[in-house]
């Protein structure tokens, strides 16, 4: 015999993972992780015995909560399962998963949906923030056919806004952690910077890099990863996270000049890989540090025309093409504003039904 939760599988921007309603997973979160670990399949490399993508992007999982939080529609707590670790991270926030909780939530009746456009209201457990959703719910239902597109995704599909207005010091509570633009970290410069994801930004060339490898080139650089988290390490303790070699934040990224006609390039590590795009709570911390004075990302945008004001829509290249932002934010003279970090991504429902885990792990309700 074996236990059976009721499981929807969708994709989430360049994402993809096992959303659950939270009231259908154990209370206490030592054995949610148990369970976790066991639908994903984890530890193991390919995660055979689970529903697992053997990669860090496939890899996570969303639980959803009808909120009782004035103003907030829905809770969403998010777990990034490691792949050959017993280990399951509820620190970070993801925004390609997040892009899938408000269809999740309509088609799954926790909020009533509008002809034509339905906002939703999500509340990140992770990070104790709000963004707010735009879905498309022609005739009161959830639409996921359309005309938009995603670098890193195939085909097309309807639209869903995603907006960032509350994001600043997301786990550290500071936009610039250490309290510096710049640090030097075992001889290299680095800007340790927090909206919607804690980030460490550094320059490619730094590391022997152009910035523009692709992320398999990369990812078989082993030694640029130790020395990449020797200094993330380091790096934690700095921004006040303390020891951070079990999590998975902070990320890092490295920088270099666009060559695509965007505002800056970057390669996003999650962090035992590489992105094969780039992170939707990425794109805010980097699109936010090309705005902030001083940043090695503020220095690499202020060289285009696209970001002489701290405004206005960016586009950040990434392994797999491109993704763009309209950012509206003001950190110049110690102010601290974002007032808009607006994002267009796609998601898809691919999967319904209940995935099983043995009862040994748990026996349910």
């Amino acid at each position: 015999m074996q236990t059976k939760i009721p499981c929807v599988i969708m994709r989430g921007g360049t994402s993809r993972g096992p959303f659950f309603h939270l009231s259908d997973l154990p209370t206490d979160t030592a054995t949610r992780d148990a369970v976790l670990l066991a639908v994903m399949g984890s530890p193991h490399e390919i995660q055979v015995d689970g529903i697992g993508g053997s990669h860090s992007v496939t890899s996570k999982v969303a639980m959803i909560s009808k909120s009782q939080r004035p103003g907030v529609d829905v809770d969403y707590l998010f777990a990034q399962v490691e792949i050959n670790e017993r280990r399951v991270d509820t620190k970070p926030n993801c925004g390609n998963m997040l892009v899938a909780v408000g269809p999740f939530a309509i088609d799954q009746g926790l909020i009533p949906a509008n002809d034509g456009e339905t906002p939703v209201r999500i509340y990140n457990v992770n990070t104790q923030s709000v963004v707010e959703a735009i879905v498309q719910t022609p005739g009161g239902e959830v639409s996921y056919e359309g005309t938009a597109s995603i670098d890193g995704v195939p085909g097309t599909a309807a639209p869903v806004g995603i907006n960032f207005t509350a994001a600043i010091g997301s786990v550290t509570q500071k936009l610039l952690p250490t309290g510096k633009p710049v640090d030097i970290i075992d001889g290299i410069e680095v800007s340790c910077v927090d909206v919607a994801m804690p980030t460490i930004q550094m320059h490619a060339e730094a590391f022997g890099k152009t910035g523009y490898e692709t992320a398999n080139e990369l990812d078989a650089d082993r030694e640029l990863f130790k020395r990449m988290e020797a200094i993330r390490i380091q790096a934690g303790k700095l921004m006040g996270m303390g020891d951070v070699s079990k999590s998975v934040v902070p990320k890092i990224a490295l920088l270099a000049p666009p060559r695509q006609g965007g505002t800056i390039c970057v390669r996003y590590f999650v962090p035992e890989s590489c992105h094969k795009s780039l992170a939707v709570t990425g794109t805010v911390c980097i699109s936010a540090a090309c705005a902030i004075p001083g940043t090695l990302a503020e220095k690499i945008a202020a060289r285009t025309e696209l970001t002489k004001a701290p405004q206005g829509m960016l586009e950040i290249e990434h392994p797999s093409g491109k993704i763009a932002i309209d950012l509206d934010a003001d950190f110049t003279n110690g102010k601290q504003e974002l007032r808009r970090a607006a994002l267009i991504r796609t998601a898809r429902r691919i999967f319904e039904g209940k995935v099983h885990v043995p009862r040994s792990v748990w026996a349910g309700w």
